[in-house]
């Protein structure tokens, strides 16, 4: 294997740079960001707080697909029934498959939906909506709030219920690891009664995204008169997951329109830009410890895991990598043991601290081996 002991670590892509044009975007908050490892790789007011409508029932459908059972029952109160449109006209006392309401809810944005499986989760909708925003906490969301399941915010003040498009685009990309949540999105139409067969609610996806964009996997829509035309779309090509997020794309029937061509403004300069890139392999040497009382002299590091992500031409040129070894340490090392590790940056941005492991395995003297050095050192001593 070839040794590096070199504290910068660039390795250059043999291909022509592409260089996409800036995206033209209406929205007031934006973000567009690597959906495997999170990094912000475009925005527009990306970490501004903004009202998010019903993009908020993203996080609702995390809850349900956590702590839920798809083959539970739901028994729908008069709270949940007399929610505002949009709504699938849920009666009191129905009883509805809970898989059933949340492919409904994420397909078509259904209000009372939302209310039902809060109720269902938690016991309270105001229980459940501590619970969103713990999750989002737990996700990495800095600024996010939720006081509503789905995203209705005429009764709520903004610092009861926000987030921002950064947030937001984090919280979809954590959705989108769990298989059903990314099958229920994708669904172009269902078709979805109550448990007694008698209330039938055919509903179609409102995601255009997902029929207009190759590479789609959709996500969800969102609306109110607060937030105006808002979206967190996803889409994935020759292994590159892209998220993005706009609120406040607009209102009315042209703010309506601008969110479908901001997000696929955002996805095209994406996709255009950023390409996956290999920073650091696995395994590569990096570094060596000297070692004290051993017959091996030094011991060699390696990298625990290797860094892959989406960066764009200039961003591969201002990669570094530090390296963080002791100058030297006592025997006995295990071979695989942390010796160290090795922090990338992109400029002044962390993006990951790996691990720096003893590549080979280092005893200390033995006793007999100590008494040999000593008398070896007493003689040279001598004859000096």
């Amino acid at each position: 294997m070839k040794r590096i002991t070199l504290l910068l670590l660039l390795f250059l892509l043999s291909v022509t740079p592409v260089f996409a044009a800036e995206p033209n975007i209406a929205a007031q908050g934006a973000a567009l960001i690597d959906g495997k490892t999170g990094r912000l790789l475009w925005e527009k007011n990306g970490e501004t707080p903004f009202a998010m409508a019903s993009t908020t029932k993203i996080m609702t459908a995390i809850l349900v697909l956590e702590q839920g059972d798809l083959e539970d029952t739901v028994t729908v109160s008069k709270n949940a029934a007399h929610q505002p449109e949009v709504h699938m006209d849920l009666k009191e006392g129905e009883q509805w498959r809970v898989g059933d309401l949340l492919s409904a809810m994420m397909l078509r944005s259904y209000n009372d939906a939302a209310v039902a499986l809060a109720e269902h989760i938690s016991g309270s909708v105001e229980k459940f909506c501590v619970e969103m925003t713990r999750k989002a906490e737990e996700i990495g969301a800095r600024d996010t709030v939720f006081g509503s399941p789905n995203g209705l915010d005429s009764h709520l003040t903004d610092a009861q219920h926000h987030s921002t498009a950064y947030d937001m685009s984090l919280i979809a990309a954590y959705a989108l690891e769990n298989e059903t949540f990314r099958k229920i999105v994708a669904q172009p139409e269902i078709s979805v009664a109550d448990i007694e067969g008698k209330h039938i609610c055919n509903v179609t996806n409102a995601d255009r995204f997902l029929k207009e964009y190759s590479g789609a996997l959709g996500i969800k829509t969102g609306y109110t008169n607060k937030a105006g035309h808002c979206f967190v779309g996803a889409a994935e090509r020759d292994d590159v997951l892209l998220i993005s997020t706009v609120l406040g794309s607009g209102w009315g029937t042209a703010g309506k329109e601008k969110k479908w061509t901001d997000t696929k403004a955002l996805m095209e300069y994406g996709f255009d830009t950023f390409h996956l890139y290999e920073a650091v392999a696995k395994g590569t040497v990096l570094g060596e410890v000297k070692l004290i009382d051993s017959p091996v002299e030094q011991v060699e590091t390696v990298l625990a895991e290797g860094y892959t992500a989406l960066f764009s031409e200039k961003e591969i040129e201002n990669l570094r990598l530090e390296v963080d070894l002791p100058k030297e340490m006592e025997a006995p090392v295990e071979k695989g043991e942390k010796l160290g590790k090795a922090i990338l940056w992109l400029e002044n941005e962390k993006l990951a601290e790996i691990d720096l492991l003893a590549e080979e395995a280092a005893r200390p003297f033995t006793l007999q081996e100590r008494l040999h050095r000593l008398a070896e050192n007493w003689l040279t001593w001598r004859n000096f």
